[in-house]
C-alpha cells in the first residue's frame, strides 16, 4: 500500500497518454506505417508507445 501514492501519478499519466494517443490516431486521415499496428503499440507497450506515436508514427500533414 506504500507504492500506491507513487504510483497514482505514473498510472495517470499513462492512462492519459493512451487516450490521446489512440483518440489522434483516430482522428489522423495518415500515419507513418499502418494504423493497425501503431493501435497496438499504443495498447500494449506501456508508456512507450504512446510517446513512439507521438514521436515517430504521426505523419506531417
Amino acid at each position: 500500500m506504500r507504492l500506491l501514492p507513487l504510483l497514482a501519478p505514473l498510472i495517470a499519466i499513462q492512462l492519459v497518454l493512451l487516450a490521446a494517443a489512440l483518440i489522434d490516431l483516430i482522428r489522423r486521415p495518415r500515419t507513418r506505417g499502418p494504423k493497425w499496428a501503431w493501435g497496438l503499440a499504443i495498447a500494449f507497450i506501456s508508456i512507450f508507445g504512446p510517446l513512439a506515436y507521438f514521436l515517430f508514427g504521426r505523419s506531417d500533414e
